[in-house]
């Protein structure tokens, strides 16, 4: 997290919010030989409290979750960077805008014979956003087939304990240079999702 304090404003419902709607992040644990990361999607319940996750049986963190454990996962969202030309006032240097969000709690595994929900609600949640594409379902596969699969991941849940985020978007610049550097991002930024960074810099 950015140290300065600027970039820290929003509240913890949008920092969730923020999450929930990408969806994809990097977990983190400390093993016993030291730390373990694995990208992974994710689905957060409506109260904020709670996020479900599932593992290939074969990752060290799946391994490694023989009892509740603390973690961490890190949400990055569209990031870019900032030209000094791009303020077009004097004496600037170059850094990176980006929104991350970390989020912190306990993570355990489930039961196994939940993980046929699991899968059917990360499914519908990414289908869903497909419309008005026909939602894929597991009932679309062979029993067998998907019983062999589901037996290679187990799901697993997040007790969430603390959000953090930052929201780095030239906020310690005036407006009229943070929205002429927005302008710039738009028309020559790096990057697929420049476009989306140029308008988090336009409303931060």
């Amino acid at each position: 997290m950015h140290p300065n304090p600027i970039f820290h404003t929003e509240t913890p419902d949008r920092d969730i919010a923020f999450a929930r709607e990408r969806a994809f992040g990097v977990l983190a644990v400390n093993g016993e030989e030291g730390p373990m990361m694995s990208h992974i999607p994710f689905l957060i319940d409506e109260q904020g409290a709670q996020l479900d996750l599932h593992l290939v049986r074969s990752n060290p963190i799946a391994r490694a979750l023989k009892a509740p454990m603390q973690a961490k996962i890190a949400v990055s969202g569209a990031d870019g960077y900032i030209s000094p030309d791009w303020y077009e006032v004097q004496d600037q240097v170059p850094t990176w805008n980006y929104v991350a969000v970390h989020i912190t709690g306990t993570l355990e595994m489930l039961p196994h014979d939940q993980m046929r929900d699991m899968l059917d609600r990360q499914s519908k949640h990414f289908e869903d956003q497909l419309l008005p594409k026909t939602p894929w379902k597991t009932d679309k596969m062979t029993p067998d087939v998907l019983d062999k699969m589901m037996r290679q991941i187990v799901p697993c849940r997040m007790t969430i304990e603390a959000v953090d985020g930052t929201w780095k978007l030239n906020q310690n610049k005036p407006d009229e240079v943070r929205l002429r550097a927005s302008d710039y991002v738009d028309a020559y930024g790096i990057g697929q999702e420049t476009r989306i960074l140029a308008a988090l810099m336009r409303g931060a």
